[in-house]
């Protein structure tokens, strides 16, 4: 998974949106104490920077050494670079102790995981029974009618071909993902949850980079397909100047799946 963000990590960084302050709260919310928070896929830390602001310490890891160098820095932030498939005693070297976790975020990657594997990791360092797991994807951005009606064909026949089979799961909101744990306090199950919105200012230029950090976008150009063709463009610029705002607030609805991991491990 690593190597399909590698050579726009650079773009990553700058465009992949900020997630909203609400939703850390929410999360927190659901945790009995904030002293070690283990954001899992970190990328280039846009959970983490979020999560330092709440927790005592954070552990980021990532499998992409150009994701974290890239990544925001900050003094209760620890960043590491692990192999995909961590053994328990990497995981402890690396990450945490067991059963000292309170919170286990992954933020817009869970779908690239062995799920199995990860899961047997969050139910070891996670305190019980209340220690909490929270994962989330946001889905295609929406602009306005005539921009969303150029994007639609371009995201769903044209970068089709070019997604891995596992950006289903994200189209899919999260629904069909495994996910086993218990609800936490207040909530009848495990969601997804759609109370959440990222909103984002861009440019015609900034969306066209967003784009670009996409692994499909990055996937295609190796195998000589140029997604923004001049016509995409031009179809692009003309439904984006139909109003004469040159910057837009682009929203990208956001789907929580949040449990606690219980005693049943």
């Amino acid at each position: 998974m690593a190597e399909l963000f590698i050579k726009q990590a650079k773009q990553y960084a700058e465009t992949r949106p900020n997630y909203p302050e609400e939703l850390f709260k929410f999360i927190t919310s659901k945790t009995t104490n904030q002293d070690l928070a283990w954001d899992v896929g970190t990328g280039s830390g846009q959970a983490a920077a979020s999560l330092a602001g709440i927790f005592r310490n954070v552990i980021g890891t990532e499998t992409s050494p150009k994701q974290i160098e890239f990544a925001t820095k900050l003094p209760n932030i620890q960043y590491e670079l692990t192999s995909p498939a961590m053994s328990i005693a990497e995981l402890e070297q690396n990450v945490a102790a067991q059963s000292t976790v309170d919170l286990v975020t992954i933020a817009q990657a869970i779908h690239w995981f062995d799920l199995p594997q990860f899961y047997n990791q969050v139910k070891w360092v996670l305190k019980k029974p209340n220690g909490v797991i929270a994962t989330w994807c946001y889905t295609v951005p929406e602009v306005n009618v005539s921009v969303d009606a150029v994007f639609q064909p371009f995201y769903t026949v044209d970068s089709d071909p070019f997604w891995e089979p596992q950006r289903k799961l994200v189209d899919n909101k999260y629904m069909t993902i495994d996910f086993p744990f218990e609800p936490v306090d207040g909530a009848d199950s495990t969601g997804p949850f759609d109370r959440f919105v990222i909103e984002k200012t861009m440019d015609l230029e900034g969306y066209f980079t967003y784009i670009r950090s996409w692994s499909a976008y990055q996937t295609a150009k190796d195998k000589g397909v140029e997604l923004l063709t001049e016509n995409v463009i031009e179809n692009f610029r003309r439904a984006w100047n139909e109003d004469g705002q040159s910057r837009k607030v682009v929203r990208f609805p956001i789907y929580l799946r949040i449990g606690r991991v219980g005693n049943n491990i």
